[in-house]
């Protein structure tokens, strides 16, 4: 089975819109709560930019099996601009298979070309497929917000994990 990774297209939104709309329907990887159209991810698309803060698709057989996005943490604030949020979100018919893996080595080897330092991960606590994840690419816990996070009644927990990438 062919993966590759590239950077992600207009073309590509349908199929990244029904992958993040599985984990909002799945109540346990994002705190959206309602489902996503193209058209709302069309101005998030292009304020990801190839150069710094770039969407990739990883494409099993040609058909996308998952997604990853590097995001400015903290916009503006020029202080933070070495710092990004990582984000990746698989189809659920693809998951176990090193989907994950693949984007987030991708996303950790690109930060030098984009002039990154740190990668951070906000995630739901519940999240252990995530927590495992992280920590197998050395990330670490750097911090807990207690039930922050209300989803159909249940209070959830959101937790930071951080690598320092270089320095």
């Amino acid at each position: 089975m062919k993966m590759e990774i590239r950077y992600a297209a207009k073309g590509d939104l349908p199929a990244i819109v029904e992958i993040y709309n599985q984990a909002i329907g799945e109540k346990n990887a994002t705190a959206d709560i309602a489902p996503v159209k193209v058209d709302d991810r069309l101005n998030w698309l292009k304020e990801h930019t190839q150069d710094k803060y770039p969407v990739w698709v990883l494409l099993k057989d040609g058909l996308i099996a998952g997604w990853c996005s590097l995001s400015p943490y903290r916009p503006g604030r020029m202080a933070l601009r070495y710092t990004a949020e990582i984000s990746y979100y698989v189809h659920r018919d693809f998951r176990r298979q090193g989907i994950a893996s693949a984007l987030t080595e991708k996303a950790i080897d690109a930060c030098e070309d984009l002039n990154l330092k740190t990668l951070f991960a906000i995630l739901f606590e519940i999240n252990t497929g995530s927590t495992r994840l992280l920590e197998k690419y050395g990330f670490e816990l750097w911090g807990r917000m207690p039930d922050i996070a209300d989803i159909d009644g249940k209070e959830i927990s959101h937790v930071i994990y951080g690598l320092r990438v270089r320095d």
